[in-house]
């Protein structure tokens, strides 16, 4: 599992959404302002959470997004899995996308490593609500700071003496 720029976007807007009342639909315009994310680009993130039950919306006038449920009722898990689909780092240890591995029952790197990955993952993101995230906006933080911190695969295959210079 890495974090994904439309990971930290999808936090941006529910963490502005979570900071409204729950009978308020906000305008994708008012959304795109409040996050400083394109509309354009917004407007699938939040296509993707409202297939997947964690935005409301409502097309015409007096339209926009809400949350479906108190913002302390979503998790940072749903939010990921609806982003980004399996949080295991195999999908021989995933929960909802597994498949069967021959080497499954003899495989300690199995037991001993990715199981306890994915459960420590699945059970920290669990613990991070959308109310959090709309904390985080009310005191001005700014995630788009971690786009500068996210790890890009070409960079992964650099040797790190590379980066030092």
């Amino acid at each position: 599992m890495r974090l994904s720029a439309t990971d930290i976007y999808a936090f941006k807007a529910l963490g502005y959404l979570g900071t409204q009342p729950l009978e308020r639909f906000v305008g994708s315009e008012e959304l795109s302002r409040a996050t400083g994310v394109k509309r354009t680009y917004l407007v699938r993130i939040l296509a993707v959470l409202v297939g997947h039950g964690l935005v409301v919306s409502k097309k015409g006038i007096g339209g926009g997004y809400t949350l479906p449920r108190p913002p302390e009722e979503i998790n940072l898990r749903d939010v990921m899995r609806a982003i980004d689909g399996p949080i295991a780092p195999l999908a021989c240890v995933s929960l909802n996308w597994p498949k069967t591995c021959v080497e499954e029952a003899r495989c300690h790197a199995r037991s001993q490593v990715w199981l306890r990955v994915r459960d420590a993952v699945l059970e920290t993101l669990s613990q991070v609500s959308v109310a959090d995230l709309a904390e985080d906006y009310r005191r001005g933080v700014d995630y788009r700071e971690c786009l500068e911190h996210l790890l890009h695969p070409i960079e992964l295959l650099t040797p790190r003496s590379a980066h030092a210079r």
